[in-house]
């Protein structure tokens, strides 16, 4: 029941996070969010930083499963067209479409980890099937420096996708076209 109990404090957590940003994430403020009496956020995470490990703990493993479901179900990706209609999908329906909150939990807790070791620890970028589809997907093409662009090409789609979350709407697909034919040189 105690791990239950975390698991919903956390997703309260991102909630409240998502809503409210850094300041609004207190112990009151996810208490209200999962319905539970005043105290119960604190009785489990008696600290801000043990809250936060826990937020961020629990949106990693959201991104993880998240992330090897879709490499799943697209994989494997055989053409540059393949790989575009991947990243349209992932960057509007689950980073900001329906997914558009978690992501700007992450973001927020991508910032607060710059003076925290510990959230920048949880949250550096995992091996994930995501990204092992893209590097493949390159590797196949024999893109020299694989790994590099890799991470350049992953970098450049959360730069449009921090983009349009800031600003509104959908990532375009033509950026993104452009981006998967510029790792591909």
């Amino acid at each position: 029941m105690a791990s239950d109990r975390r698991t919903l404090l956390a997703d309260a957590a991102l909630d409240v996070l998502a809503d409210e940003g850094m300041r609004g994430l207190t112990h009151r403020a996810v208490d209200r969010r999962a319905a539970l009496p005043a105290g119960t956020t604190s009785a489990y995470f008696r600290t801000r930083a043990a809250l936060l490990t826990a937020l961020v703990t629990r949106l990693v493993r959201l991104d993880q499963a998240e992330l090897q479901t879709m490499a799943e179900r697209l994989a494997p990706i055989r053409t540059s067209g393949e790989l575009v209609d991947a990243l349209v999908s992932l960057t509007r329906q689950r980073l900001t479409g329906e997914g558009r909150r978690r992501s700007l939990a992450r973001y927020a807790c991508a910032v607060e980890s710059v003076r925290d070791p510990e959230l920048r620890e949880i949250l550096i970028p995992r091996e994930n099937a995501g990204r092992e589809a893209v590097r493949l997907f390159l590797a196949q093409r024999g893109v020299p420096d694989v790994e590099t662009r890799t991470h350049t090409l992953l970098t450049c789609v959360d730069g449009l996708v921090f983009d349009r979350l800031v600003s509104g709407g959908e990532v375009a697909r033509e950026p993104l076209e452009g981006l998967v034919a510029a790792a591909l040189r």
